[in-house]
């Protein structure tokens, strides 16, 4: 950044948290800011855990004590949200298991998705589904890449009548889709969008999260660092003039700080399977967050 623009102040950081609490976000003394799911007026921590990758282990003791690690530090730490697939490989059976171990399912916020074509094959899968999760009830079932959305979505408006599901929503992780996510927010009411978005991938900022908020769908923010090459990039570089007033210390923190601070971002999903990174995730989700200006900021790095 050029030398002649002053850094944010401790207070102006906070000034401009107040502001985004205005569209939702409160900040929760000592913890996780939370942010409103508009459907259903309950409020979920800004960062939660996706298990693409590290939750895809065998049955070797070492792994599963590392990922029930992980559980424990996302849970005790404020968070609640924990995402997962049929997709994912083993990672909802792991998850559902570690979950069942500890006694800690009530504490938890799952989401997983339907990834499939026919009503019958759907069905089939979103069983499994419940069965690898250990579970009866599930907070958020979506319909992941609009594979077969509108098959789909009749089924998962009957489970949510039924209790089975409590949201239902649809993901995405590739811009080339957006026009088709845009008219299905615009044509369905839905609970949640799960998205891709990042400092380094914003192309959801111009239409599908403003109109997020306007529809009154809560976000899910997968990739938010945007697939790893920005961290892989930003590693060795010393961190910004802002990262104290932020009360961040690495650039992981930064990036997710820039993510939930948008103000229709309900959750952020970063993965892992490491409890250091999960640890370090979670303070992302505490204390200032970067105002307007500051946002404009972090884009360019």
């Amino acid at each position: 950044m050029p030398a002649t623009q002053p850094g944010p102040t401790r207070r102006g950081v906070l000034q401009g948290a107040a502001a985004l609490a205005a569209t939702g976000l409160a900040a929760q003394e000592g913890g996780m800011h939370q942010r409103t799911i508009p459907s259903g007026g309950e409020s979920l921590p800004v960062i939660g855990l996706g298990t693409w990758i590290g939750f895809d282990v065998g049955e070797r003791e070492a792994e599963r004590a590392r990922l029930a690690e992980v559980l424990r530090t996302l849970l005790d730490g404020g968070g609640r949200v924990i995402d997962s697939s049929p997709m994912y490989g083993r990672a909802e059976a792991v998850a559902g298991d570690l979950l069942a171990a500890s006694g800690a399912r009530s504490r938890a916020f799952l989401a997983t998705k339907v990834w499939i074509r026919g009503r019958e094959a759907g069905l089939a899968q979103m069983r499994q589904s419940f069965a690898r999760l250990r579970t009866e009830h599930i907070e958020l079932m979506q319909i992941h890449n609009l594979v077969d959305w509108r098959t789909h979505l009749p089924v998962l408006r009957a489970f949510k009548q039924e209790g089975r599901i409590r949201y239902l929503g649809i993901s995405h992780y590739t811009e080339s889709a957006y026009d088709e996510v845009e008219a299905v927010l615009r044509a369905e009411p839905l609970d949640f969008l799960q998205i891709n978005y990042a400092l380094d991938d914003r192309a959801a900022e111009t239409r599908l999260l403003p109109l997020a908020a306007d529809r009154g769908v809560a976000v899910l923010v997968n990739r938010p660092f945007g697939g790893g090459g920005l961290l892989r990039r930003l590693k060795d570089r010393p961190l910004p003039d802002y990262a104290a007033a932020l009360g961040c210390g690495s650039w992981a923190e930064i990036l997710l700080k820039f993510v939930v601070s948008h103000p229709a971002v309900t959750c952020a999903i970063p993965g892992t399977g490491r409890p250091e990174h999960m640890a370090a995730n979670l303070r992302a989700g505490t204390g200032p967050l970067p105002d307007a200006d500051l946002r404009r900021r972090m884009a360019a790095i």
